[in-house]
């Protein structure tokens, strides 16, 4: 039976899963999902854990913090900001948001109605120079272009990721990956 890893956009599974292959004979298959379907992937069965981004409702869920991420701003490489290394939140009071102005940023400015869009298609957006777009450093990573760069933002909480499955299926193979995850190795016990 295969054992199926859902991740979320930024996460990088990577390791992981070499280290299950390297140990396990059981195939790992990893399922690429959006943020807003990593609790639902767990309950409707297509996956058996996720790397999920927090906050997550866990009441029926087991959930391992991982990691923080950063909060960077995506910019077109043109905008002012783009120079600096650090931002805080004050800094972008009068910016556009092509995502919602992100709480902790005083928003300086009347807000352009945006439609609902992607993340991919809100870094679009910044590239024009039209908005400029607060995420995950990893999230900024993996939709980067040549034309946008991102500059942490000190001041703006961090995003936590974490490793959640369904209490129901607590078992011995999700315990194994749950190992892997907290570093045992094949030699070490729980």
């Amino acid at each position: 039976m295969t054992m199926r890893l859902a991740f979320v956009p930024g996460a990088t599974p990577d390791k992981w899963a070499r280290a299950w292959r390297d140990r396990f004979r059981e195939p790992l298959e990893l399922v690429a999902v959006e943020e807003d379907d990593q609790r639902q992937v767990l309950l409707d069965g297509r996956a058996d854990l996720v790397l999920a981004r927090l906050p997550l409702e866990t009441d029926d869920l087991f959930c391992i913090p991982l990691y923080e991420e950063l909060p960077v701003v995506v910019v077109s490489k043109e905008h002012p900001a783009a120079a600096y290394e650090e931002l805080t939140a004050a800094d972008l009071a009068d910016e556009q948001f092509a995502l919602g102005v992100p709480e902790g940023v005083p928003s300086g400015v009347e807000q352009l109605p945006f439609p609902s869009m992607s993340v991919k298609e809100a870094v679009e957006v910044a590239a024009s120079g039209t908005a400029v777009v607060v995420v995950p450093m990893s999230v900024a990573r993996l939709h980067h272009r040549k034309d946008v760069t991102h500059v942490v933002v000190t001041d703006l909480p961090t995003t936590r990721m974490a490793l959640a499955w369904r209490k129901e299926v607590d078992d011995d193979r999700t315990q194994a990956f749950v190992g892997i995850v907290r570093g045992r190795t094949s030699r070490s016990s729980r």
